[in-house]
């Protein structure tokens, strides 16, 4: 037993890959894709955050159906290539996104992600215990009692360990994200405009304005952060994933970016019956779009609402503690698995639990300037993107890593396609931001 526990997180990913490796051989493909699930939904959905998810709230209730249903669907196109990327390079690699750029490009460029990625995250994680507060609100819980439940819940899911059981612990969460599916049924949407809108919206885009480009850069937001690439390429690691499982990575993947889109873009749908009041979209919290919403979605709307919102919040500050967790043990050289108890990784669990921590106490501080904060965040998010982008192309790029694995052309194209938008959306979002009167 000793000898297992010393070498626990090699035996248990080894295992795992046996299991995997019996079902490809006897071509069991429905049960090897199952056991390949995870990474890619979990990133996705984890992404379809608090603050994200009541931007697409705030969507629907100023523009209604219409343009936003499909340019959510082409925004997720964007973060399926980014994310597949991340992804095919943990597969072949064996080895996180933060460590690879240190090994790469030098001790500097690694330190400087590992700062760049803490910083940004623990300020991150105060917006997800922000949407948690306010989601709880609904329900007249304190906000005290709210943030301990989510720290609570964030502790019994690290004490799986191991990797699978913490994984299909957080995809169980995670689905919790289409609450938003049926509160938008429950508004009785004219299904027909719902389609007209996803085929031919591209072509009708809202009167140009300030508020115009704001709601399209924080939908754009809402889709592709730094976070999200140590994250997945951390947890394809951590699984032990392998170039053959290439194939069914970009399946999870594809399955997740799907999923998170869905979910997107029901959430316009149901707060789009709020459009035709001219309401200020900007001032709602989660628990005052709840509300809101009960004359048209019925009071199992609102409730169903508010727990979107709560569900939200809690996935995406375990992703995103775990991301800074898993960037932190690849710089420093700690033990950072899922797959090791906390005897064997005390400063991987210590900092996945510190940031939280920290994070959750500052919402609770009485004044603490919450708004300028995600403000603040927001601008940090688009500001430091294209930087990771380049990164993660360079990478992906490089013979003596993945050999032929490495992008193709037309992966090229794509990344580099969004990696310009990208950067155009964040220097924009940034004038905006510092420079309100040149908008």
């Amino acid at each position: 037993m000793a000898s297992f526990d010393a070498n626990s997180e090699d035996a248990h990913r080894s295992a795992d890959q046996a299991i995997r490796l019996v079902a490809r051989q006897q071509g069991k493909r429905l049960r090897l894709a199952w056991l390949l699930l995870g990474p890619g939904i979990l990133v996705m959905l984890g992404e379809n955050d608090a603050p994200s998810m009541l931007s697409y709230a705030a969507t629907g209730a100023k523009f209604g159906i219409g343009f936003y249903l499909p340019f959510i669907l082409l925004t997720f196109v964007m973060a399926l290539v980014v994310q597949e990327t991340a992804m095919r390079l943990g597969a072949v690699t064996h080895l996180g996104h933060a460590e690879l750029i240190h090994r790469r490009f030098g001790r500097l460029w690694g330190t400087f992600a590992l700062i760049d990625l803490l910083l940004t995250n623990a300020l991150t994680l105060v917006t997800e215990f922000i949407g948690i507060v306010a989601g709880a609100e609904y329900f007249h819980s304190p906000p005290l009692l709210a943030v301990l439940a989510t720290l609570g819940i964030l502790t019994i899911t690290v004490s799986a360990r191991r990797y699978w059981r913490w994984e299909r612990l957080m995809l169980v969460l995670a689905f919790g994200n289409l609450a938003f599916i049926p509160v938008a049924v429950l508004t009785h949407p004219r299904w027909d405009t719902v389609i007209q809108a996803l085929a031919t919206g591209l072509a009708h885009p809202p009167h140009w304005s300030s508020q115009t480009l704001t709601f399209l850069l924080a939908n754009i937001g809402a889709t592709v952060t730094p976070w999200m690439l140590f994250f997945q390429q951390g947890a394809v690691s951590d699984k032990g994933m392998m170039a053959g499982d290439i194939a069914q990575g970009r399946l999870d993947t594809g399955v997740g970016a799907f999923a998170a889109a869905l979910v997107g873009i029901f959430a316009v749908i149901a707060t789009a019956p709020l459009a035709r009041h001219h309401l200020n979209a900007g001032q709602y919290n989660a628990a005052q779009f709840a509300q809101a919403l009960r004359p048209y979605a019925g009071r199992w709307g609102g409730r169903l609402f508010a727990l979107g919102i709560i569900e939200s919040g809690l996935v995406a500050a375990e992703a995103i503690a775990t991301s800074s967790a898993y960037t932190f043990g690849e710089i420093t050289g700690v033990h950072h698995s899922l797959n090791r108890p906390w005897r064997e990784a005390p400063g991987f669990y210590a900092l996945m639990g510190g940031i939280a921590a920290v994070s959750a106490g500052l919402v609770l501080v009485p004044g603490f300037p919450l708004e300028s904060l995600v403000l603040i965040v927001n601008v940090l998010a688009v500001l430091t993107m294209p930087p990771a982008l380049a990164f993660l192309l360079l990478l992906a790029n490089d013979p003596d890593l993945m050999g032929s694995h490495r992008n193709r052309l037309y992966q090229n194209v794509l990344g580099i396609a969004v990696t310009a938008l990208l950067s155009f959306a964040g220097i924009l979002y940034a004038i905006s931001v510092v420079a309100p009167t040149l908008r």
